[in-house]
């Protein structure tokens, strides 16, 4: 099949790519240090049991999981593989 302007295993490495970045993205996220007593957004109680569990947590798990929604619409789209890139 005629890939016209692509190499072969284009898509492949287009797919590669993606999880490459996200995989990226999750460890700059991970967590680094001792955790702090509060949440840094809000001042609550982080429990002992997740400062424990996850050593460098900032946040607690109502903030945690805002944090991890807004993170969600922020990531989908993937600017290597673009139409717009190919078709240049």
């Amino acid at each position: 099949m005629a890939g016209g302007f692509a190499k072969d295993g284009a898509v492949q490495d287009q797919i590669d790519a993606t999880i490459e970045d996200a995989v990226q993205r999750a460890r700059q996220r991970l967590p680094r240090g001792e955790s702090p007593e509060h949440c840094e957004e809000c001042g609550e109680t982080i429990p002992l049991a997740r400062r424990e569990a996850i050593p460098g947590v900032r946040l607690c798990l109502d903030c945690q999981e805002a944090d991890d929604r807004q993170q969600a619409v922020i990531s989908g789209y993937n600017r290597r593989g673009s139409k717009d890139s190919q078709l240049r």
